[in-house]
């Protein structure tokens, strides 16, 4: 769901309750993204538009179509109070459906949102031919951006080692679920990005999410070459093999 679209629903939530049921409700987002300007989190703009209502965000390596068909997954609900994500958790947890809680919603929602960027760049890699090593090194890479990225905004690296990081980022990178992945496989094979995004019925959120990430990186200043180079690619035309022979000629460094 794109950021403009999240508020909005928000919104319509809270002129449909009355402050006391808004005050003794928990409001679980499960938005993946930065809104565009602001670069607020999916759960502060949430509490912007709710107003005193507490609230969790789920995130973990899921496809909604393997959930709905009962498949075990496992997912992480996190806040900043622990009575909050201990709720949210005791409440949704089923025989196919385990939840851990987690204290650091930064972590959890920038891993989240991040990730759909570095699953483009997969797809990429898979449209222009390229095999496992090339996917392995740029999971592994993107990873360590989105890392740096969360812990400048707050968040908590140990918490990008998880579900809500490494985890959705593998799933989303590899799986052929993913729609970030299937655009970066249709740009990698020369598409360009309107033609792919007129053709598909759901929201691939790595678009929207790329420059709002460029942003708040140079506003932490922050590296990550991975997602500049998607951003070039996206919003500037960029050639994706272009892109990816100037990630591989950067100066070299320690890992």
């Amino acid at each position: 769901m794109p950021s403009h679209y999240a508020r909005s629903v928000y919104g319509f939530v809270r002129e449909g309750l009355r402050q006391e049921q808004v005050e003794n409700a928990i409001f679980v987002s499960a938005t993946k993204g930065l809104e565009q300007g602001s670069l607020l989190r999916m759960s502060q703009v949430a509490e912007q538009e709710i107003g005193s209502a507490r609230v969790a965000a789920l995130s973990g390596p899921t496809f909604a179509k393997e959930i709905a068909q009962g498949e075990p997954a496992a997912l992480v609900v996190a806040s900043a109070d622990s009575e909050v994500a201990a709720a949210v958790q005791a409440r949704f947890s089923s025989p196919a459906f385990r939840l851990y809680t987690n204290a650091d919603p930064v972590g959890v929602e920038l891993g989240a949102a991040l990730k759909n960027v570095i699953a483009i760049a997969s797809g990429v890699c898979r449209g222009l031919g390229l095999g496992n090593n090339s996917i392995a090194a740029l999971i592994t890479r993107g990873l360590a951006e989105i890392t740096r990225l969360a812990v400048a905004a707050g968040g908590q690296s140990r918490t990008l080692a998880g579900l809500a990081g490494l985890g959705d980022l593998v799933l989303t990178c590899t799986g052929e679920l993913s729609r970030n992945r299937q655009v970066g496989i249709e740009l990698g094979k020369g598409r360009k990005l309107p033609d792919i995004l007129s053709g598909m019925q759901m929201v691939a959120e790595g678009v929207e999410t790329t420059a709002a990430a460029i942003d708040l990186a140079r506003r932490l200043n922050v590296e990550m070459p991975i997602t500049m180079q998607m951003h070039l690619v996206l919003n500037e035309g960029k050639n994706p093999k272009e892109a990816l022979r100037d990630l591989m000629e950067r100066s070299l460094k320690v890992e």
